[in-house]
């Protein structure tokens, strides 16, 4: 493989980092943006540091160049071919990424990847080489993990509203609640950080023993975050309630922002670490090792996006498909990581964008189905279903253009 492909790759890398800062920013921080929990500047600027932080220190040092094994790796024996391949596959999930960004849509970057490989292995081995059950499973995913994570929001949110929002004395019973929302969201954060992200198994913790330490850590904070809010909160009525969901979306909106990096950087550094032990080994592997410099590099690129094109899909996540308040927002921030966790232990494929869609569209649902744009969901889910076959399509189209000028 020559130095050409390697100093290519790493250009491509850099891209596809930079995109996924730029699309994925929304997972985390547009119901914050759209409940007014926190400016645009802000959430930029805190799911920048995040990002970068989940990717260079919690993010994966050992992923899967051929992402999900989607292709079947029996097939792909010769460097210089899945080197290409990788290349292209970069090269074609950014393109889309980028478009899908340019008009402010929400999409799956891991599908965006996981499309560009089906594209691979079509043009490389023809149909035989697809493991169609995984193709099967990730369209799947279109509908559980919006839906899922719809219901968890709804279902919190009629809890909240029916529980506090709807009592002449609400402030009063939000502050008899708080143990439990702060602990509840306490729980998921760390038991998410402990099972969702390489963390985790960085540390040797099984799923018994992380329920154990986070529902311990939810207790204490539970009881601190409600001592907290009496001693920080002034305000009563309403608008002390929803300074209170104010604090703990936040929290969770910091938590999806630095799971996103750690979790995410894969999509781009995957395949680049490929590339880059296919450079220096002259073999094909379909587990690789992934330097630090290059979590660090993807982490950039993904903090890069996130400052400087993130507030195109923000806006449409956050503010054009249902109005959000922070008790809204609070549902939507603690589905999107309920779900993701929840989803990701029983094996179903999830893709968070899906998620925080389907949250927003739940918390918009329990105030009737008015309350939701549904234009704007619909062009949403056509760019989710297209994803994989103009990923596949770009792909294929970059592949023979690489094999021809680098063959």
């Amino acid at each position: 493989m020559t130095l050409t492909i390697l100093i290519l790759g790493i250009a491509a890398g850099l891209y596809m980092a930079w995109n996924i800062g730029a699309n994925d920013v929304a997972n985390a921080m547009a119901a914050s943006v759209g409940a007014k929990a926190i400016t645009l500047r802000q959430a930029v600027f805190i799911a920048g540091i995040l990002d970068f932080v989940g990717a260079a220190f919690i993010g994966s040092h050992v992923t899967s160049a051929i992402r999900k094994n989607i292709v079947d790796p029996s097939v792909l024996s010769d460097p210089h071919t899945v080197a290409l391949g990788l290349l292209a596959a970069l090269l074609a999930a950014s393109f889309w990424v980028f478009f899908a960004t340019w008009r402010q849509l929400p999409v799956s970057t891991t599908h965006s990847v996981v499309g560009a490989m089906i594209g691979f292995g079509l043009i490389t081995g023809g149909v035989a080489v697809i493991q169609w059950t995984k193709v099967l499973l990730i369209a799947l995913s279109w509908i559980i993990s919006p839906f899922l994570a719809s219901l968890i929001a709804f279902l919190m949110f009629r809890f909240i509203r029916n529980r506090i929002l709807s009592r002449p004395d609400m402030f009063v019973k939000a502050l008899r609640w708080s143990p439990f929302f702060v602990g509840l969201t306490f729980f998921i954060i760390s038991l998410s950080l402990m099972m969702k992200t390489p963390l985790g198994s960085r540390l040797g913790i099984g799923l018994g023993t992380g329920v154990l330490v986070s529902f311990g850590i939810a207790l204490v904070l539970g009881r601190i975050g409600r001592w907290t809010i009496e001693k920080t909160i002034l305000k009563r009525g309403e608008e002390g309630v929803e300074q209170i969901f104010r604090r703990l979306q936040i929290l969770t909106a910091c938590y999806v922002a630095l799971a996103h990096g750690a979790n995410d950087v894969a999509n781009a550094m995957g395949p680049l670490a490929g590339i880059y032990i296919i450079y220096v080994t002259h073999a094909v592997s379909p587990e690789v090792p992934v330097p630090f410099f290059l979590l660090a590099f993807g982490g950039l690129g993904i903090a890069l996006g996130v400052m400087t094109w993130g507030y195109r899909v923000i806006e449409t996540v956050g503010t054009k498909i249902t109005h959000l308040t922070n008790t809204r927002g609070f549902c939507v921030d603690f589905a999107t990581a309920t779900c993701v966790l929840v989803a990701s232990k029983l094996g179903m494929p999830v893709s968070t964008t899906h998620a925080a869609v389907g949250a927003v569209v739940g918390v918009g649902l329990a105030g009737g189905v008015d309350a939701v744009d549904f234009r704007v969901v619909g062009k949403i889910c056509l760019y989710w279903v297209i994803t994989l076959p103009v990923a596949a399509l770009t792909c294929m189209f970059f592949y023979k253009l690489l094999e021809a000028v680098l063959a």
